[in-house]
């Protein structure tokens, strides 16, 4: 949140059972994907955070932490573009493991399926804007040479070695391997906020500040199979399920929107998208709404946190 904490909840009960004071603005959690690892990382000011949220299972906890000191250093330094720093025994006791100093302000986190690579967006206009991060060597890189435009947001492919990069109006997939650009999805938005893929990959959706969501098939074409325009607002969030055929988005209006949207297997048949629900609970603040929306990993619950400070649960 905005007043300098990050706060972890328990589902079930709605609790707050921990909150780990960071002392700056937070711009982006992301949770380890990986069962076996209990990690967060938290995009503060111009670093990024490690955090053993310490929760839970405690082999689970106590093997995180002997996953991160495994690490050795390397016989020779190698010039990296983050600074890599263990944290103070202060901070260790509130959960914080590493710090990751990029010198320049991170606006977004988000891992990689397996749980070891992790990416971060950096605010640096005309420099670079990507990192590649691996924590268990501590090995940082920077992808590209050239910057693609302003870059909004990025995403991991859930199945293959590729890598989604959403600048203002487009966005380019990159394959990692073979180090080059495989597509660019043209939104037909006008600035791109948000960006989510399907859990099958062969589908993508991407929210915009103008009011619209765009979805797109990769095996189809570069340009959107669907633009919906459901909203009044700027669509800040948009999220897709893990198991069930659902998406939603959450919008500056206050609302979150619910949308079935079923991928079929055969390649012939075209995406259904049917508007299902629209959730109404967060009250518009200072002219923002809804900032993030999230899915239960395997419950059809979804989680919104909006500008009115609260964190909502709809099931």
């Amino acid at each position: 949140s905005d007043d300098g904490t990050v706060r972890f909840w328990e589902v079930s009960s709605g609790r707050c059972l921990r909150t780990l004071p960071v002392g700056s603005v937070v711009k982006s959690v992301a949770w380890n994907p990986n069962p076996s690892i209990c990690l967060v990382a938290v995009a503060v000011d111009e670093q990024v955070l490690l955090v053993n949220a310490g929760l839970g299972d405690r082999l689970l906890v106590s093997g995180t932490d002997q996953l991160l000191e495994a690490w050795e250093a390397p016989q020779e330094e190698r010039p990296q573009p983050v600074r890599w720093e263990p944290a103070s025994a202060e901070e260790r006791a509130r959960g914080v493991r590493l710090r990751v100093q990029h010198g320049k302000p991170v606006t977004q986190v988000t891992w990689h399926g397996k749980g070891d690579y992790w990416a971060s967006v950096v605010r640096s206009p005309g420099g670079q804007q990507v990192l590649i991060h691996q924590s268990s060597r501590r090995w940082s890189q920077e992808p590209f040479r050239r910057s693609p435009g302003l870059v909004q947001c990025v995403r991991f492919h859930p199945l293959r070695p590729h890598f989604l990069v959403a600048s203002q109006r487009s966005v380019r997939v990159y394959n990692l391997l073979r180090q080059e650009l495989t597509k660019k999805l043209q939104s037909n938005c006008q600035w791109i906020s948000s960006m989510a893929v399907h859990p099958g990959g062969d589908n993508v959706i991407c929210g915009s500040y103008d009011s619209k969501l765009a979805w797109f098939d990769l095996d189809l074409s570069t340009r959107p199979y669907r633009l919906l325009r459901h909203h009044g607002r700027a669509v800040r969030s948009v999220a897709f399920h893990r198991r069930y055929p659902l998406f939603a988005s959450g919008s500056d209006d206050g609302s979150v929107i619910v949308c079935h949207g079923m991928v079929y297997n055969d390649l012939l048949q075209n995406a259904l998208l049917v508007p299902l629900k629209v959730l109404k609970g967060h009250a518009p603040t200072l002219d923002l709404g809804v900032l993030d929306v999230a899915f239960h990993p395997q419950q059809p619950w979804i989680f919104s946190a909006g500008a009115d400070g609260t964190v909502r649960l709809y099931t």
